[in-house]
């Protein structure tokens, strides 16, 4: 069966039962902003918290245009909140792991900090080994966002807004960003719509870093969670986590999650990527149908103890899939849990990382004329 032959199937199965596990006739669709904390400038930031009438609700901060938490149900009716996170502003701030933050002006990795674009070389700060990663020193994450509801005809919808200078991090081009979470009324879906455009040539890449574990946050590792990805080829990366130019087929490999796989199955094996990357921290190449530049499915993850199914559907021709493999254990999260190593995973939408160094994978040059504008959907459920 093929993998969207799969989604659908599921996805129709799934939607009947989350009906029946999460509906809630009594809730109301809405969106509420309360204080988040102030940072180290003194700035105070908001957290907007969007429900709606199955209640599942969603929460983002204007610091970093930030998930803060979802909490969803289980195959049960109890609701869990199912992404890593903290409680206030200034403990996202002093955070390194990027949790559930919007990430940019280039989300994962450019290749010894520096990229050419139009005949100039452009120097970026390294804060990955000699790498930049995420944006640089202060990435979108680390931002104060302009934010407002704003209406949606298919729910509940909050619009964060970043102007990133000219200049800053190394990236030219003054650009303009805008990130609108839309929580669906009738599903249990998060759409993310991301918007940018530039007044000089630039490089952009943008994603969300949530870190899923179904079970609920600091309920363990999610070694027994499945996966399976609509994607028949991974980027190969070197020591320093930079692909090497290689679309590898996973046939064979334990990157083959063109099934559902339990993710701990293979993760300690010793294949060289593995032991590379601690464990899986790639990019893998979705199967996009030729031609098109649509919303189509990338991943399905699921928890067999919570029966708590995530779908991931994108316009974006890449996947970051990461296990939690820097973890250690350090970060206490909401509610004081301790995150240890593997206790979640994520499921990054993105364009290749270092395509500004390799003309090869899909362009990530956003120019003047040409604003970029992409999808993400995190899509919820239960299957019984």
């Amino acid at each position: 069966m093929s993998f969207l032959r799969f989604g659908m199937a599921l996805l129709l199965a799934l939607t009947l039962t989350s009906v029946e596990c999460s509906a809630n006739p009594t809730a109301k669709a809405s969106v509420e902003s309360q204080p988040f904390g102030a940072i180290a400038s003194g700035l105070k930031t908001d957290l907007y918290v969007l429900r709606n009438s199955r209640g599942m609700a969603v929460a983002i901060s204007n610091y970093g245009a930030t998930v803060v938490s979802i909490k969803v149900p289980d195959r049960a009716g109890k609701f869990e909140d199912v992404v890593l996170g903290y409680e206030t502003a200034k403990e996202y701030e002093d955070g390194t792991a990027h949790f559930g933050g919007t990430v940019g002006r280039y989300a994962n990795r450019i290749a010894h900090g520096s990229f050419t674009l139009a005949g100039k070389t452009y120097t970026l700060p390294k804060n990955n080994g000699e790498n930049t990663l995420h944006g640089g020193l202060l990435s979108f994450d680390k931002k104060i966002w302009a934010a407002k509801e704003v209406p949606s005809k298919d729910g509940v919808a909050v619009e964060f807004t970043y102007v990133s200078p000219d200049g800053e991090e190394g990236f030219p081009g003054t650009m303009t960003v805008t990130v609108v979470f839309t929580l669906l009324n009738n599903k249990d879906e998060l759409r993310i719509d991301y918007s940018a455009s530039t007044d000089k040539p630039t490089v952009v890449n943008l994603t969300n870093h949530s870190y899923f574990n179904l079970a609920g946050q600091g309920n363990g590792d999610i070694l027994s969670q499945t996966l399976q990805l609509n994607a028949s080829k991974f980027t190969p990366v070197d020591a320093g986590l930079i692909p090497t130019g290689e679309l590898r087929d996973v046939k064979n490999t334990p990157f083959d999650f063109t099934r559902p796989v339990a993710i701990g199955e293979r993760i300690n094996g010793t294949d060289e990527q593995l032991k590379l990357g601690r464990g899986y921290d790639h990019n893998w190449v979705l199967d996009r149908k030729a031609g098109v530049s649509g919303i189509e499915f990338a991943a399905v993850a699921h928890d067999p103890k919570s029966g708590r199914v995530l779908e991931v559907l994108t316009t974006e021709p890449g996947i970051q899939f990461y296990t939690g493999n820097f973890l250690d254990g350090t970060a206490h999260g909401k509610g004081g849990k301790v995150y240890q190593q593997r206790y979640a995973f994520c499921l990054e939408t993105q364009h290749f990382p270092d395509s500004p160094n390799h003309p090869g994978f899909p362009s990530t040059t956003l120019f003047p004329s040409r604003p970029f504008h992409s999808i993400t959907i995190f899509r919820f459920s239960v299957k019984m």
